[in-house]
């Protein structure tokens, strides 16, 4: 399954930002955790992840720092911010209202549930 580039640009900003509000990471580190969430379903590129990051950053939802580790080179490392967890808690709760329509709508009420038949291949 591919996920539409619409859905994965709707989705970004509240994945990204609840991936921070696990902890600090730096942009590598993200790429992995939004492959593994999604079973390698959404492969992002770093040509989406840091002008995502770069806008967060302008709008104040997270901060970034560079930090060395002995050994390896330097990182950008990213933290949400307090305006961030405001910004995530509503998108989550957009995101539920968005995701209890869909389910109405494909579940149906009781014995009234519509018939939606998924291809599963498109025919050219």
């Amino acid at each position: 399954m591919r996920v539409t580039k619409d859905l994965v640009a709707a989705s970004a900003t509240p994945m990204v930002l609840g991936i921070l509000a696990e902890g600090e990471s730096y942009g590598y580190a993200i790429l992995r955790r939004i492959n593994e969430l999604s079973g390698g379903e959404l492969n992002w590129t770093e040509g989406l992840l840091y002008p995502l990051l770069h806008r967060l950053e302008r709008l104040g939802y997270v901060e970034s720092s560079w930090q060395s580790v002995t050994g390896e080179r330097r990182r950008k490392y990213y933290r949400i911010t307090n305006s961030g967890l405001a910004e995530l808690a509503e998108q989550r709760r957009q995101w539920d209202t968005v995701v209890d329509a869909l389910k109405q709508i494909w579940q149906g009420p009781g014995d009234f549930r519509p018939s939606i038949a998924i291809p599963l291949e498109v025919q050219a």
